[in-house]
């Protein structure tokens, strides 16, 4: 069974060389942390056309990807680091799919998109080829929407249920971002899947321009 590492909660701070303010260093907290539909209790979500709302209420990242990180940057990295609300262990990004839920306690949440690189994720990490390094490893994540809100606390174990109908990883979608011509039988299997209103959407709009 999975377990929750960490819940790291992020308070407004500046990014780099910036005056804006983000919220994406987030450090771990003790004791329990309560969800509600969108989001952790005290964490803060700055950016909102990119972030949060109820289909990214909560993202998820993956000690396992982190061990593979390790190896990359010659060094462990701490949880929260990525900006992950959740780190888990015992799951990988590469088999975890649109659909599938983590049951923690009373809480379930359900994935719903990946995490796409973006500058304040490159500022956070110091490094300007950050956004292509982190795509290409296509180790990124998951953004989760609440099903049932609660609270949370490291240690926890985590019941992951895939989801039964079609499996649309998150490493598998993150592979198509920036890419035109994404395969319509792909488009066709994403949109069976309970994936982010904002990229159905777009799927859905992609496949009614073929006929």
């Amino acid at each position: 069974m999975a377990r929750l590492v960490s819940v790291n909660i992020g308070r407004p701070r500046p990014i780099p060389g910036q005056k804006a303010l983000t919220g994406i260093y987030k450090v771990p907290v003790a004791g329990p942390v309560a969800i509600d539909r969108l989001g952790l209790a005290g964490d803060a979500i700055l950016d909102r056309q990119h972030h949060g709302g109820a289909d990214q209420a909560v993202y998820l990242y993956f000690e396992d990807d982190y061990d593979w990180w390790a190896k990359e940057l010659g060094q462990k990295p701490a949880p929260g680091l990525f900006g992950e609300n959740l780190t888990i262990a015992g799951v990988t990004s590469e088999e975890t799919a649109i659909g599938d839920r983590f049951i923690l306690g009373q809480v379930i949440l359900e994935v719903t998109w990946h995490r796409t690189p973006c500058m304040t994720f490159a500022a956070r990490m110091g490094a300007p080829g950050w956004v292509r390094r982190f795509h290409r490893a296509n180790r990124p994540g998951a953004y989760c929407r609440v099903i049932e809100p609660g609270p949370v606390e490291a240690g926890m174990a985590v019941d992951v249920v895939p989801y039964a109908g079609e499996r649309i990883t998150v490493s598998q979608l993150i592979a198509f971002d920036g890419v035109k011509d994404i395969p319509h039988n792909f488009l066709r299997r994403a949109v069976t899947t309970p994936l982010r209103e904002k990229s159905r959407f777009k799927y859905e709009t992609r496949l009614a321009s073929l006929f």
